[in-house]
Parts: structure tokens; C-alpha cells; sequence
């Protein structure tokens, strides 16, 4: 598959490309892997890109792109064209848009939906984008629990929705009561009522349930999909495994992006300013933590110049508590993201992690000590970095639990600046530990 996207991307970028030879190019592609291919065009021959795409499908690649891309497109767009474009969405595509939408073609949009699709559209656009009544699919088998076997297999006869494996039954006033899996249908008498074959262990959702946690039912209830209730059991729709796939997806890459601190909907090819104001502020950021740790350098001074050495082997000590910490680091936030950490396991987590730090901290401390001795030829000196060593892995140790729990009760993004901050702890403490022992045993 990836072959075939460089292989449309190739297309696309050559100036004299034809429509035959990209239509060609995008047959057997998803739309989804058509839209990573025009994210990887520069701006100018995005739009000429665009152009070459059968009309019928371009709404469903712009619903793939990512949230400043489809912006960047569509400002290319006039009004004509974008509301062709707009004609035959859904409630469920124009959610997955709102957000990166001025409130302009938002409106475009909802004046082109029917009445069920804009009630749809209403009803999802109250939750969060980490909330499950967002994402809700209003495409499944629902009967009323008076009808029997036979009237709910001819229902079944006429659609089938993806990601289905039963029956959703409901009383007069739109209320769930329970489900009637695919298994137990085909076994039943067709005079058989429905509501006799209700599987009484199947699970529901909350509409106000969190993305993840509702990912994490519906993994645990081997079922392609689990129904979606509000407060009063009316059933909206549903959450099935093609959202919770995508919901895992997007979870992994905005951790992977954050961790630079970008955003997952940023575009390859925005334009520079932009890119540069994003980036720019968290270089802003590495550069006062990177004063502040000179700054503490800047009190030995005086050590420094007359104990070279110290210069020199400063970068191993600050290096091996920075690894150390980011290790611990990357398991407690991916931690904190499972659920797995608690007020009551917290004090257990540190103790294990601390003790890990001793263990690995004492190895690598003689093993830089020996090496500094053989360097320098100063026995104290490798006693010195030995000790300064221990101290900064411990404190990366401590530092490493204790920044990402403190950053999530703030509700601050721990992956997003749980790194930053980190570095700086193990820097400055590496740099004192050294520096101070060295002031006190070689002068």
C-alpha cells in the first residue's frame, strides 16, 4: 500500500500529470490513503491535485485530511465549490470537520441537510472531541421488541451495516431494552417474540462516556459494537470497532507528536510562518530552561577554571540522567494514559523506580569512575563523578514519576511538556551534584 501512494504522490507532483493517469493512480487507494498523498504535495500543486479527483469523491477525502490541511484547501475554494461539496454530507462528517471549519461553511453545510441529519448533527455537537456522543453511528439494525423472529430476520435481509453482529430492540418511546445477537436469531422459530431472545449480558455506553474508555469496553466485550444511551436509556446509536480503532490511532499519534510539541492535525507543508510561530515557542521555552541551567552552572565558576576536567565530563553526567529520566518518564505516561496509575500504587511505582535508579545508578557510576580515572588519572576526581552520577539517576528516577502524575492532576498534557521540564530537573541537579562535590573535594 505504501507503494502505491508514492507511486500517486509521484503522479501528482509531475506538472503535466493528466486526470486519467491520477484517477488511475488513486483506483485502488481509500480515501484515507488519497488524503495522505495530498497532504504530501506543496500548496501550489495541492489545488491542481485536487482538481483531478472525481467530484463524488471528494468529500470523503477531505473528512480524512487532517484539520489544517482541509483549512489550507479550502481556502483555495470559492463558495460554488464548496457548497458542491457539501451537498450529501452527513451529521458524522461534518462533526469530524466543525472544528477546523470557520462557523461560515459550517453553516453552508447544515442549510443542505435534512432535517434528521441536522438533529444528528445537534445532538453530537455538545460532547467534547474526546467524548463518545460525538462520534456516534447512526447506521444499525434497531426493531421494536413487540415483533417476532421472522420480521427481524426480514430486516436483516434488507441492510446490514459493517461492524454488526445483532439487533437493537426498543419500546414505544425510543427506550433501549437489551440486544438480540445475529447467532441467536438464525436459531429461533420465526413465531418466536424477539424480546425472548434479549441477551440479557449485553453491555451499553453512556453518551457522556470518554473516547478511550469506551475503546477499552468494547475490546473487553468481543462484540463489533456497543450501544450508545444518554441519561435515560433512550438509544442515540452505537460505538463500534472501527471508531475504536481510529480512536487508539489518533491517541498514538497525538502522544508521538506532542512529544516535539506539535499537533497531530499540523500539515507537512504549511506555510512557514505558521510553522515556524508553532515551533518557535516551544524552542522559546528549551532556551530559558537552558539559561536556567547555565545560570547554575555560572555559580561554579570558579571550580570550573581551576578543575578543567569538570568542563569536560560535565555532558556524561547531565546525558545519563537525562536517558534515565526519559525512560521512567515514557513509562509512567504511558501508564496514566492506561488507567494504571493510581493514589494507590503510586508510592509502590516510586519505590520500584528509585530502586531501579540505585541498581543502574551504582553499575554505571564505577564504570565511569574507572573510565575517569584511566582518563585523568585522578582518583578523587572519578569518586566525584561516580557520586554525582548516583545522585542525578536517582533524582531522575523521582523526577520522572512524580512530573507527569503532577502535570495530569494540572490537567497538563504530561508527553507534551513532561520531556521539557524533565531534562531541565536532571540538567540543573546533575551540574550541582558535580560541581558541588567537586568544589568540596578537589580545591
Amino acid at each position: 500500500m505504501q507503494s502505491q501512494i508514492a507511486d500517486l504522490i509521484e503522479t501528482l507532483i509531475q506538472e503535466e500529470h493528466s486526470t486519467e493517469a491520477v484517477r488511475q493512480a488513486m483506483s485502488d487507494l481509500s480515501p484515507d490513503d488519497v488524503a495522505l498523498a495530498l497532504e504530501s504535495l506543496p500548496l501550489a500543486q495541492r489545488k491542481q491535485a485536487w482538481e483531478s479527483i472525481k467530484t463524488a469523491n471528494r468529500l470523503d477525502i477531505l473528512v480524512e485530511m487532517r484539520g489544517e490541511s482541509r483549512q489550507l484547501l479550502l481556502k483555495e475554494l470559492d463558495d460554488v465549490e464548496i457548497e458542491a461539496l457539501f451537498s450529501d454530507v452527513d451529521a458524522e462528517d461534518l462533526l469530524e470537520m466543525a472544528d477546523s471549519l470557520p462557523d461560515r461553511l459550517v453553516d453552508i453545510a447544515l442549510n443542505q441537510m435534512d432535517n434528521k441529519q441536522r438533529e444528528y448533527y445537534q445532538q453530537g455537537v455538545v460532547y467534547d472531541d474526546d467524548i463518545v456522543g460525538r462520534w456516534i453511528d447512526h447506521d444499525l439494525l434497531i426493531a421494536s421488541q413487540s415483533i417476532r423472529a421472522s420480521e427481524a430476520l426480514r430486516l436483516l435481509k434488507k441492510h446490514t451495516p459493517s461492524y454488526t453482529d445483532m439487533i437493537y430492540l426498543v419500546n414505544r418511546t425510543g427506550r433501549w431494552v437489551g440486544c438480540v445477537k445475529f447467532d441467536q436469531l438464525f436459531k429461533a422459530q420465526g413465531h418466536d417474540p424477539v424480546s425472548s431472545l434479549i441477551d440479557e449480558e449485553c453491555p451499553f455506553i453512556l453518551a457522556s462516556a470518554e473516547l478511550t474508555k469506551a475503546s477499552e469496553q468494547l475490546e473487553r466485550s468481543s462484540l463489533c459494537a456497543i450501544p450508545v444511551v444518554d441519561d435515560n436509556h433512550i438509544l442515540l446509536g452505537r460505538f463500534h470497532a472501527g471508531l475504536a480503532m481510529e480512536t487508539w490511532r489518533l491517541e498514538n499519534e497525538a502522544q508521538q507528536m506532542s512529544t516535539a510539541g506539535l499537533n497531530e492535525e499540523s500539515d507537512l507543508f504549511a506555510p512557514v510562518p505558521r510553522s515556524a510561530a508553532t515551533r518557535g515557542i516551544w524552542l522559546g521555552i528549551n532556551l530559558l530552561t537552558a539559561f536556567l541551567a547555565s545560570a547554575f552552572i555560572g555559580i561554579f565558576e570558579a571550580t570550573l577554571q581551576q578543575v578543567v576536567a569538570l568542563a569536560v565530563l560535565m555532558p556524561v553526567v547531565a546525558s545519563m540522567g537525562g536517558i534515565a529520566g526519559s525512560q521512567t518518564l515514557t513509562l509512567i505516561v504511558r501508564g496514566l494514559a492506561l488507567g494504571q496509575i493510581t493514589r494507590s500504587n503510586l508510592k509502590s511505582l516510586l519505590s520500584k523506580e528509585l530502586k531501579v535508579g540505585v541498581l543502574n545508578g551504582v553499575l554505571w557510576a564505577l564504570v565511569i569512575g574507572a573510565i575517569t580515572l584511566w582518563w585523568f588519572q585522578n582518583p578523587m576526581l572519578g569518586v566525584v563523578i561516580a557520586c554525582a552520577i548516583i545522585l542525578n539517576i536517582l533524582m531522575a528516577a523521582l523526577s520522572g514519576v512524580l512530573i507527569p502524575v503532577l502535570l495530569d492532576k494540572l490537567k497538563i498534557d504530561p508527553a507534551l511538556s513532561g520531556s521539557v521540564i524533565l531534562t531541565t530537573v536532571t540538567d540543573i541537579a546533575g551540574f550541582v551534584a558535580f560541581l558541588g562535590l567537586g568544589t568540596l573535594f578537589l580545591l
